[in-house]
């Protein structure tokens, strides 16, 4: 089971930006890496992911705004968050699974981490 660390969130004015990440406990290089978010009273959903072959995709919500991005040494993923809307607020969630070759926006994450508040004032 690989444990999952997510850091970086907080809050911030409409406008800003914040760097995401997650870290992960074993080598995750062959799998593919998530970013859910769910904001009160919402389900959760898919923000952005990537899979192994680096192929990444995006909810239509933050295209051009988000970017993900994986350093496969450090076992770690991020996500730029920039352009913030007070609708961004949510806790995010990291999630990985080892279906790596996978759409990664189609697979059911099986490792979840514990989340981080990003809060966006207007």
């Amino acid at each position: 089971q690989v444990q999952l660390v997510e850091s970086g969130g907080g809050l911030v004015q409409a406008g800003g930006s914040l760097r995401l990440s997650c870290a992960a406990s074993g080598r995750t290089f062959s799998y593919a890496m998530g970013w859910f978010r769910q904001a009160p009273g919402k389900e959760r959903e898919i923000v952005s992911c990537i899979n192994s072959a680096d192929a990444t995709y995006y909810v239509d919500s933050v295209k051009g705004r988000f970017a993900i991005s994986r350093d496969n040494a450090e076992n770690t993923v991020y996500l730029q968050v920039n352009s913030l809307k007070p609708e961004d607020t949510a806790v995010y969630y990291c999630a990985t699974d080892e279906r790596g070759g996978s759409a990664c926006e189609w697979i059911p994450y099986e490792n979840w981490g514990q989340g981080t508040q990003v809060t966006v004032s207007s």
